[in-house]
């Protein structure tokens, strides 16, 4: 599996504006990344903050 090209913090900021009520394709679009990337991004990080994501 490559690497991301996305910081915890970044992964962290996008995670924080589906949370603020942002559309998830909106974010996805601005972001770059797909959908599915974001739901897993939240089922492994969700809840956490950045220094605690690199679990």
């Amino acid at each position: 599996m490559k690497a991301s090209k996305f910081t915890e913090a970044q992964k962290a900021f996008i995670l924080k504006q589906g949370e603020q009520g942002t559309p998830v394709a909106e974010i996805c679009r601005k972001a770059g990344i797909s959908q599915a990337t974001y739901f897993n991004w939240k089922k492994k990080y969700g809840g956490l903050l950045p220094d605690e994501m690199r679990g």
